[in-house]
């Protein structure tokens, strides 16, 4: 039926008014398709653009690593602490609760385990189950300097294509092999190529001095890596010192769940990333939290 009102009266249609088009406001995120931001989005909290991913993906080279032999046990629990989860498909679909509702950032490389060269990694994931698992975005690993540099950079361009065909951001994760310094001067390398290689966002290591070039010279948010098991006091303040030089989140793993209250430091990780809660406070934050495992 018409609307019989006189439609071209009245203030509702505020032509004085100029339309507002709303990009997700994350660093390196404005030309891109409105289903990528929208996934970012999950992953990057809107009202602080930054993230608190929770690694668990460790078991597709390692096995059942220290804290993840029961991951029902240990990490189900702290889904409501995490932003994203990052994780296998084999991992999610046999323990991750489809009603958790934490985004999943799909592991999606993958080959040799710690008992071969790491480096020489093929893609481990089609683009469609990736779709299929309703993952936010997927995960490469890219080893700058390693034995099978150009296979894994291959790797991630190849996830690039698909990603842009399907609308799924590509993390890059920059592998530091054991014969590579994790100085500034080769992050910004590392970095720098993944993000011009079409990248969507980049985790690497967290470096003194100079993360804040490291993170001014990727053109795309920077989540930092949290690295071997530190402590508690120690993983609080090197998220502070990242978040306060240019990273857009973190993606901790050892330093939460190989600890001995992995909720009370999940908690603490966001405080620091979230209020800018300074390192000193979150602890005391942490050593109040009960101990829960």
């Amino acid at each position: 039926m018409p609307d019989l009102e006189d439609l071209d009266a009245g203030a509702r249609f505020a032509s004085s008014v100029p339309a507002r088009p709303e990009a997700f406001p994350i660093k390196g995120c404005g030309a891109l398709d409105w289903g990528m931001p929208s996934r970012l989005a999950r992953i990057f909290r809107p009202a602080t653009r930054r993230t608190v991913m929770l690694a668990i993906d460790h078991g597709y080279f390692q096995g059942p690593a220290t804290g993840l032999e029961r991951v029902d046990l240990s990490i189900v629990p702290l889904l409501p602490y995490a932003d994203a989860l990052m994780t296998t498909r084999g991992m999610v679909r046999s323990t991750i609760p489809p009603a958790s509702g934490t985004p999943i950032v799909l592991r999606a490389s993958g080959g040799p385990s710690v008992l071969r060269e790491l480096s020489n990694e093929q893609i481990a994931v089609g683009m469609e189950d990736a779709v299929r698992i309703n993952a936010c975005a997927v995960a490469v690993q890219v080893f700058i300097g390693g034995e099978y540099e150009t296979r894994s950079v291959r790797n991630m361009t190849r996830l690039v294509d698909a990603g842009q065909r399907y609308g799924i951001p590509v993390l890059a994760v920059t592998a530091v092999g054991r014969e590579l310094t994790r100085d500034a001067r080769y992050l910004r390398l590392a970095t720098r190529i993944c993000a011009e290689l079409g990248a969507h966002l980049v985790k690497t290591y967290y470096c003194e001095p100079g993360f804040d070039t490291v993170a001014a010279a990727c053109p795309v948010p920077l989540v930092m890596a949290g690295g071997r098991k530190l402590p508690e006091r120690d993983a609080l303040a090197m998220a502070h010192h990242a978040i306060e030089n240019g990273a857009a989140g973190v993606d901790m793993g050892r330093n939460i769940f190989q600890g001995e209250a992995p909720e009370a430091m999940i908690r603490a990780v966001g405080a620091v990333v979230h209020e800018s809660m300074r390192p000193e406070d979150a602890f005391g934050q942490y050593l109040r939290q009960p101990r829960v495992r």
